[in-house]
Order: C-alpha cells, then structure tokens, then sequence
C-alpha cells in the first residue's frame, strides 16, 4: 500500500476505493430496516426510495459544510456511476429532499445501526484488549439542536431562566470500542434525562469477553448488577462517599469489598460479617467485588490530588494487576476521542445540528452515528493491517480522503436501478 502522511505505511484511499464504507453499512441490512418499519417506496420509479435517503443521513454527516442539494447532488454521482440514477433526473429541491427526509423518519436509521454496529477491532488491534477482554467504555455526551418550538418541547435545554441554554440539547448514551474509537450502541433522549436512565437501554448489549469502563456518574448498586450478570466483566469509578469496607488486602494493592442494596444499621453490619468469613451472599442484595485506590501523581499539590476508587469484576490479581487495570480505565477517554472526531471533524466545532423537528433530530444523529462507525471501521481494520494503533492515524484526513473518494462508485453501496 503506499504510505499515507502520519500514518506509518496505512493506505486509506486505497482502502477507500475498495468500498470499505459500503461493507460497514451493507444495502441488504438497509432493505430490511426499511421493510422491517413499513417505509417503502409508495410509488414505482420514485428517484428518493427510502434507501438512498439513508445514505443521503450519512453524506449530510460526511458533509456537513453542505445544504441539502449540494450534498444530495455528490451522492448522485456516485449513485449515477452504479447506474442506480437515471440521467433524466435532476437533483431534487431542498423541499423535496426534506419531505423525503420526513418520510423516511428516524427508525430506519436507528435499526440499522443497531444490526450493523458491532466492535470491529480484530486480535492483533493494537490497544482493544486488557488480557483478553475487550475494551469498551460508555459514556455520554450532549448536542445542541436548531431552537424551534418542537425541539424545545421535546428535549428541553439545560438549566432555567437567565442561565438557561440558548439552544435545546439532546443527551446522547453511547457503548464506545476503545480500540476502534467505533460506537456500537446508542440511546438518546431530551437533557433531563439522566445520563444512567439512557445506560439501562445500553446494558442488554453487554457481553461476555468485554470489559466495560464507565466514569463515576453510571454506579447505582442495580445498575451494575444488571451490567455484571451479562456476563460482561465491569471496571467502574464510584464515588469517593460509596464505603467500601475492607474484607480482604491483596498482594498488588488492592483489596475485596462488597457493594449493596440500600441498607443501613444492624443488617448492614450482620451483611459485611458474613462477607468477611466468606459466606454465600444474596446476588440481588449484594456483590463481592474487587477495589483498586490510586492518585495521579503528575496532577496539582499533594493536598489537590483526589483518590481514584475503581470497582471491578476481575477479581483476580494474578489475572490483572492493580496497576494494569488502573492503566486500562484511563483508556475511557477513548470514548471522548470517538466523539471529538464527530464534532470536530464531520459536524465541526461549535456547530448546532441541522434538523428543526424532534424526528428529523433524532435521524440526523443516527447518521452521524453510521457516517463515524464506517469511518472508525476502515481506520482499525487499516491501522491493524499496518500493525500500528488506530490512534496513529489521523481522522481528519481520513475523512478528507472520503470526501474527495465519494465521486468513486465504491464510496457507497450499490442499489438496484429505480
């Protein structure tokens, strides 16, 4: 492969130019959604069938410095080189192209993320894995919508009166590879939805082999039940005010604790007895779980540094140290990383989402969503044939290749002649 800028020998445009955006988001799984939400084409012949408005989410992601008709017409040519746009067409009116929009909806979209987001790091990714298990992170982040009365009603702003937001936000949950950077899970919702009540949709994708860092804002007692019993193993931050009794010092540093429900007084007492002398204990009232306590030295005075306290399922030493799993949970600014790339480099800094009404919002993410996870794909799946991290290839110009490829009819899928 020739070698890109900055990227030690990764070839991405030719990696481009084989269609690895179409593979992340394959026509078959759009066709399904599409059914699958009862959005077909209501007429025959129509030249915006529910499918090319998907990609037409993702190119307004890929383009977000363009309005609806300049991005539509660099989707036409490559649509037009698959021989799927008949020549007599021209290039629908931003009218057009937002009542096809409307049509289309946002459940489309959604559905096929869900089917096609999946974590892509492969065994030989640099920086994915901590002793087998997967790296994964969830976290949130907010965005801020168009200020028209829908939006307002439906996601509200942040804070009141005169330190109210000047735009409604919408808070975003996200199940992040940290390999990868790839998003694989979403929900989403108005501001005054907690960041936990939008975590409980995001649990059922858990699984065995992943080890999931999530900051300190996501522990509740039944919220990580729920996570651990997935199979999925957990490394949490709780608070510094969570009490986290000593039963047992390891040899690396840490120790076994037990975290449970809300009790107090005489039960909680008699609970942590029988912890300690190794009694069997209830699983919907509490868990035994293993604690790592560290400070980052290189911050602020001795009197400034706070006590970070991790809580994990690896229970283990001689499996994960206390010093490697603290390594492994500063890896949860991956996550960040994920969403620095979406609106630095796609949406662009400080900009507000396109879309007016609460549906055409929520649909306008899920592309930004798909856009980012075939982005993030072709990066790791080049980053690991180079047998360097992803994080050495730079996004931005990854995305500058894309955009300059997207007249290449390999840029996006093939669809059948209207």
């Amino acid at each position: 492969m020739a070698a890109v800028e900055g990227t030690s020998g990764v070839g991405l445009a030719e990696w481009v130019s084989l269609g690895v955006l179409a593979e992340a988001v394959p026509r078959d799984v759009v066709d399904e959604a599409v059914v699958a939400a009862g959005r077909g084409a209501r007429r025959a012949g129509g030249k915006l069938p529910p499918h090319v408005m998907v990609y037409f989410a993702m190119a307004l992601a890929l383009f977000a410095d363009d309005d609806y008709e300049e991005a539509m017409a660099k989707l036409a040519g490559t649509l037009r080189a698959w021989g799927c746009w008949d020549p007599a067409w021209a290039v629908p009116t931003s009218g057009g192209l937002t009542q096809a929009r409307a049509r289309l909806g946002s459940g489309v979209l959604a559905s096929v993320f869900a089917q096609v987001a999946r974590p892509v790091a492969e065994v030989m990714t640099r920086g994915a894995w901590l002793a087998g298990r997967r790296l994964m992170a969830i976290d949130g982040v907010v965005w801020e919508a168009p200020d028209s009365p829908d939006n307002r009603q439906a996601f509200g702003v942040s804070g009141s009166g005169h330190y109210a937001s000047a735009f409604p936000q919408v808070r975003m949950v996200t199940l992040t590879e940290c390999g990868s950077h790839a998003h694989t899970a979403a929900a989403m919702d108005g501001i005054r939805t907690s960041e936990q009540a939008l975590a409980r949709h995001i649990w059922p994708e858990l699984e065995a082999g992943m080890l999931v860092l999530a900051d300190r804002n996501f522990y509740t007692f039944a919220d990580w039940c729920t996570a651990a019993d997935t199979g999925a193993d957990l490394l949490w931050r709780v608070s510094s005010q969570l009490r986290l009794p000593v039963l047992k010092l390891l040899s690396d540093g840490s120790y076994f604790s037990v975290i449970h429900a809300p009790i107090r007084g005489g039960a909680r007492q008699n609970l942590l007895t029988r912890a300690a002398v190794g009694d069997e204990l209830d699983p919907t009232q509490a868990r035994l779980v293993r604690v790592v306590e560290y400070e980052v030295t290189d911050r602020g005075s001795d009197d400034e540094r706070e006590v970070i306290c991790l809580i994990t399922t690896v229970c283990e030493a001689t499996d994960v140290d206390a010093a490697q799993l603290a390594d492994a949970y500063h890896e949860r600014w991956e996550h960040e990383t994920g969403f620095s790339q979406i609106k630095r480099h796609l949406r662009g800094p400080a900009r507000v989402l396109r879309s007016r009404g609460p549906e055409m919002v929520r649909q306008e993410l899920y592309g930004y969503l798909l856009a980012h996870y075939a982005l993030a794909s072709l990066i790791c799946r080049a980053a690991t044939e180079a047998d360097i991290d992803p994080d050495r290839v730079k996004f931005l110009r990854t995305v500058r290749i894309v955009r300059r490829q997207v007249a290449d009819p390999a840029a996006f899928p093939p669809c059948e002649p209207g």
